[in-house]
């Protein structure tokens, strides 16, 4: 959290010098042209590619301009900035500008996904993976107080599972950026790690010894608000229809692919993604997106509930990054989404 104190400082300092100088000489925003920042590239938001690939973003009368973020601090550090209109990061960054006292405090205003939506993947697997085989070994997370990091943990400790670096505990490496996992993992002795798709599918085709072994959501009992849309309070306040054009597109997307799942045309769903993920096949789109959807990653209602919040606080807590209480009403802006489920 020290680092993301410091970044968060550093941007503040900047957006107070550049504010004024910023837009002089430019004409108003057009607020229907949207700058969206995405915390990592995956399957795992799938809807959201969906939305684009299909022209659900259009059909609103909305252009949207994607970059990635890869890493929540990152993402959260372009929306405090103004570089970015609209992030989907994890939510547990809003509670951190909470702690921080930031002016123009950013919100949650759509929830996509509903689970961890990270796969473990071995270098050692005999096919009959137990979160037990995880004793002895190290197991790299990703990056401290980010949220696939801090699940994780939760998933080990709520087993009975001790981290530390004894005989008989899980050595849980929060020390590799989100980006670096993959490289990170063929460069040293760990014999696990945790992959998003299609990181996971893409590591074990370079390397068929290795095997993708569980998917850390069904290693926890409970559903989690794990990846969210965040804009500033100000935005929402200001531009709620333009917001609510923005959730109405992924809503559409996502009941397309639920279709496609449910009635058995993986193909079709593959087809709306498949411009989006350059290397990929459509059977490797097919596999992620049965996987995702068996999972039931994505979130139908999009609506962050006070009861799932307080859950992201519990794991959040266990991971030790909270040092005080955090106000729902105060991070999670309902109402968008409320209306498009009315």
């Amino acid at each position: 959290m020290k680092k993301f104190k410091l970044a968060l400082a550093l941007i503040l300092c900047c957006t107070l010098a550049l504010s004024t100088s910023l837009f002089v000489g430019c004409g108003e925003k057009d607020y229907n042209k949207i700058a969206l920042n995405e915390v990592t590239h995956s399957i795992f938001y799938a809807p959201l590619y969906a939305a684009i690939n299909l022209g659900y973003f259009e059909d609103e009368g909305l252009e949207v301009t994607l970059t990635n973020g890869g890493g929540s601090n990152v993402s959260m550090t372009a929306l405090i900035s103004g570089s970015a209109d609209i992030i989907l990061a994890g939510p547990e960054t809003v509670v951190y500008t909470n702690q921080e006292g930031i002016t123009d405090q950013p919100q949650v205003f759509g929830q996509l996904t509903q689970t961890d939506g990270s796969f473990i993947v071995s270098k050692v697997s005999d096919g009959d993976f137990d979160i037990t085989d995880l004793i002895g070994e190290e197991i790299i997370g990703g990056r401290a107080g980010g949220l696939p990091a801090m699940t994780l943990q939760y998933a080990i400790e709520t087993a009975g599972l001790e981290i530390g670096t004894g005989e008989n505990q899980v050595n849980l490496n929060t020390n590799v950026d989100f980006n670096s996992i993959a490289s990170a993992f063929e460069n040293s002795n760990a014999n696990y790690c945790t992959l998003f798709e299609p990181n996971a599918t893409n590591l074990v085709a370079a390397h068929p010894e290795y095997e993708i072994v569980a998917a850390v959501a069904d290693l926890v009992d409970t559903t989690i608000p794990y990846t969210c849309f965040i804009a500033k309070q100000s935005y929402l306040n200001d531009h709620s229809d333009v917001a609510e054009k923005f959730l109405r597109a992924v809503k559409n997307a996502y009941n397309y692919l639920k279709d496609c799942y449910q009635q058995n045309r993986l193909e079709d769903a593959a087809k709306a993604l498949i411009d989006s993920f350059d290397g990929m096949t459509l059977a490797d789109l097919e596999i992620a997106v049965e996987a995702y959807y068996r999972i039931e990653a994505f979130s139908p209602s999009m609506i962050m509930s006070e009861a799932s919040f307080d859950i992201l606080l519990e794991i959040t807590q266990n991971a030790g990054m909270l040092n005080g209480n955090t106000n729902y009403a105060e991070v999670v802006n309902t109402e968008i989404a409320t209306r498009l489920a009315a």
